[in-house]
């Protein structure tokens, strides 16, 4: 199967916490329509309670058999990537990055990953959007028939 990718920035934040169990929270906080200069890590702001880094250049993967997702996101009037963090000690590793609306709610259910729907830059919507032009094939629906021979035997 063809794949296809569009390399972005993804940029992290880290939060002060005035709970008792924790101190601090890790989330995506937004997508760059390329990957900058800076090297991974690289604190880009600082203000009272919260840091955000950048966390460096990822590839969002592009398949031509989802595109009718891509396009369902394009059409939402927010269009998002999705971003996955997950914990390996005390520092933050991007473990995911989508487009497919379908496959970030199904990363949101799970446990041990914080999931972040981030907005997706102009540049990166053009690029998906010509992606789906490209590549999408409408599909109809076709509705199953039920098997009458097995209903009757079940009499």
């Amino acid at each position: 199967m063809s794949e296809h990718t569009i390399e972005i920035g993804v940029v992290i934040a880290r939060r002060q916490l005035k709970g008792p169990w924790a101190t601090q929270a890790w989330l995506p906080v937004a997508a760059l329509p390329a990957a900058p200069e800076a090297q991974a890590g690289t604190r880009l702001r600082t203000s009272e309670g919260e840091e955000t880094f950048y966390a460096g250049a990822y590839a969002l993967a592009l398949h031509p058999g989802d595109t009718a997702h891509y396009r369902d996101n394009l059409a939402s009037g927010r269009p998002s990537v999705w971003i996955a963090l997950r914990m390996e000690g005390e520092s933050p590793i991007v473990s995911t990055v989508t487009a497919d609306p379908y496959e970030g709610e199904a990363m949101a259910g799970g446990t041990g990953e914080i999931v972040e729907a981030v907005p997706m830059p102009e540049d990166v919507q053009r690029r998906l959007a010509a992606f789906v032009a490209q590549f999408h094939v409408e599909r109809p629906f076709i509705k199953r028939k039920r098997d009458k021979a097995g209903r009757d035997s079940a009499r």
